[in-house]
């Protein structure tokens, strides 16, 4: 077998299993919809309150401030419960959200009230469905094969941010807003065919965790006292809030630096899904847990950014919004693995669910901060602010790893020396 067949089995080794396939061909519609809904949300957005960067800032934290309230909660719930049941429920639910709201749009009762409403009520959605569906690949395919699922999800979610964002700034310009919204609710029907296909005894459960009192202070003693979980928490938790604003800026460089309109924003956005495709493919053919090809991928990803803050033209910022995507991406997939495989396995749920939290929950603090920042200094700023805060929080979680790895070191030597 040539090296070229070796790396590409190894890229797609977990499509070998069924479960794990049906769920990502089912991923590949419903993201799609999703990503053409979020460009449509943003879109709406920006014509309501003409250009406003705090208001998109705004609404975009609105769908991630019940995930920072109540995300812990989630986790404990994803933990008590069978995962492909909350799934079952959790999709229903997002449906029935982008129903109502393409159905608000296409009889032109759209305020910002209401699309702030809805952007709430989804994030509440997405309190449960966050650690459930992360958890879930496990269930699906086991320890070994979750750095590839994982990355391979990362591969449908940005593929789709390819396609979603051209496809709706395409229908945007020629038929409306409406209709993404639409397409987003059909969508989910996807994901429930591929559940319901699921054979159940395939699946690699993990023992559901009796409810008891105390078990959300448990989680949180759980992380703060395990220092391999606690360092990439606290490190997702200072990017997500500063870094990860893409749904604000890019919009305002599409807008107010390029001039574009929606199809030019949906390009700018696939430029980025392009670049974040390659690099979940990246992750997918990486095995185990390495804090060092975390850190470098975190510092990647800041050096990309600042270089999308200061591209002088139009060509040179969908190159550099190509590789902030490679890089950002396989970052995320990287992090996710690397909690899944550090964490034990009765607190899963509740260590994704603070993954959620650092990673998306952060959102309701950073996009205001950074909607005003690009209101008040322009979005290059907002750009430039997410890009110095990845590379001090990549640089103060490596000198953590370091300290965590001489302990370790220190403690082996005292095994291996008795006292004399």
């Amino acid at each position: 077998m040539t090296r070229a067949r070796r790396l590409g089995r190894a890229t797609f080794s977990s499509l070998r299993n069924r479960n794990y396939r049906l769920y990502f061909i089912g991923q590949i519609t419903s993201v799609s919809g999703t990503w053409m809904q979020r460009l449509a949300q943003a879109w709406l957005i920006l014509r309501l309150t003409h250009n406003n960067g705090l208001a998109l800032g705004v609404e975009s934290g609105l769908q991630f401030l019940p995930v920072l309230l109540f995300g812990a909660w989630g986790g404990v719930i994803a933990d008590r419960f069978d995962k492909r049941r909350l799934l079952y429920v959790t999709q229903i639910a997002a449906g029935l959200l982008a129903l109502g709201l393409g159905l608000i749009v296409a009889v032109g009762a759209a305020t910002v009230f209401l699309d702030y409403l809805f952007s709430v009520l989804l994030g509440f959605v997405n309190v449960i469905d966050n650690p459930a569906r992360q958890t879930f690949v496990m269930e699906m395919v086991g320890r070994d094969e979750l750095p590839n699922a994982v990355g391979l999800n990362s591969v449908v979610m940005n593929s789709s941010r390819v396609v979603g964002p051209a496809i709706g700034g395409l229908v945007i310009e020629a038929v409306g807003l409406a209709p993404c919204f639409l397409f987003n609710a059909a969508s989910y029907l996807a994901v429930l065919l591929a559940l319901w296909m699921m054979k159940a005894d395939a699946l690699q459960r993990v023992a559901i965790v009796p409810r008891a009192k105390g078990q959300l202070r448990e989680g949180f003693r759980y992380v703060w006292s395990d220092r391999t979980v606690r360092t990439p928490l606290v490190m997702m938790a200072v990017i997500g809030t500063l870094a990860f604003n893409f749904q604000v800026v890019i919009p305002l460089m599409s807008t107010g630096i390029f001039g574009l309109g929606a199809g030019g924003f949906g390009g700018l956005t696939s430029a980025m899904g392009a670049g974040a495709v390659l690099g979940g493919l990246a992750a997918a053919s990486r095995r185990g847990v390495s804090h060092r090809r975390l850190l470098g991928l975190a510092y990647a990803m800041g050096i990309s950014i600042l270089l999308a803050a200061v591209a002088p033209t139009l060509a040179t910022e969908v190159v550099a919004l190509f590789f902030m995507g490679a890089a950002s991406f396989a970052f995320i997939a990287t992090a996710n693995t690397t909690l899944q495989l550090t964490a034990r396995p009765e607190m899963r749920g509740r260590v994704m669910a603070l993954y959620a939290i650092a990673f998306l929950g952060s959102t309701p603090v950073g996009s205001p901060i950074i909607g005003s920042i690009c209101a008040v200094f322009g979005p290059r700023a907002g750009f430039a602010v997410g890009g110095v805060a990845a590379i001090v929080a990549t640089f103060l979680a490596g000198l953590s790893f370091a300290r965590m790895h001489r302990e370790r070191e220190h403690r082996v030597d005292a095994v291996a020396v008795p006292a004399t």
